[in-house]
């Protein structure tokens, strides 16, 4: 068993009226590497001024969360197959909608990765099974309800 940590840090400023809802939802988010990072909740959902254009949000977090894991282990199980990869590229897309039960989640995340190969390229068939294999392993995807496609 594994436990990983974050911090998340929120100080209310004097920029509006807390009362009103008129206050900024920046935070930061710190991890045990020594990284912190700006975040936000995302303008879709609380707009501008009280949240970052510039931070991090959770929507964003998590779509790139699954991506990497995904990533990851796409990568390896290349290299335990004899491939090489120079470049992985993934512009991973997430939705966020109304359930059936009125409540708002990701539903869906896909992947689009592009890569590129170093020597031969695999086949659409070697691919497919590598994105397959990885997608079982990802413990992100394992963690979640959320549909996740690939296009490759």
């Amino acid at each position: 068993m594994s436990t990983y940590t974050a911090t998340i840090r929120w100080t209310r400023k004097s920029d509006g009226d807390f009362s009103k809802g008129q206050y900024s939802r920046a935070h930061t988010w710190e991890f045990d590497g020594g990284v912190t990072v700006p975040a936000s909740p995302s303008p879709h959902v609380v707009p501008a001024p009280w949240s970052d254009l510039n931070a991090i949000d959770p929507e964003e977090a998590f779509v790139a969360s699954l991506s990497s894991c995904h990533m990851l282990f796409f990568v390896d199980f290349a290299r335990r197959a004899g491939l090489i990869i120079d470049d992985y590229v993934d512009k991973a897309e997430g939705t966020l909608e109304k359930r059936p039960d009125g409540k708002m989640a990701m539903t869906r995340v896909t992947l689009h990765p592009r890569i590129t190969w170093s020597g031969s390229t695999p086949d659409e068939s070697s691919i497919a099974e590598l994105h397959d294999r990885a997608h079982e392993a990802c413990f992100i995807a394992n963690s979640v309800t959320t549909e996740v496609t690939i296009d490759q």
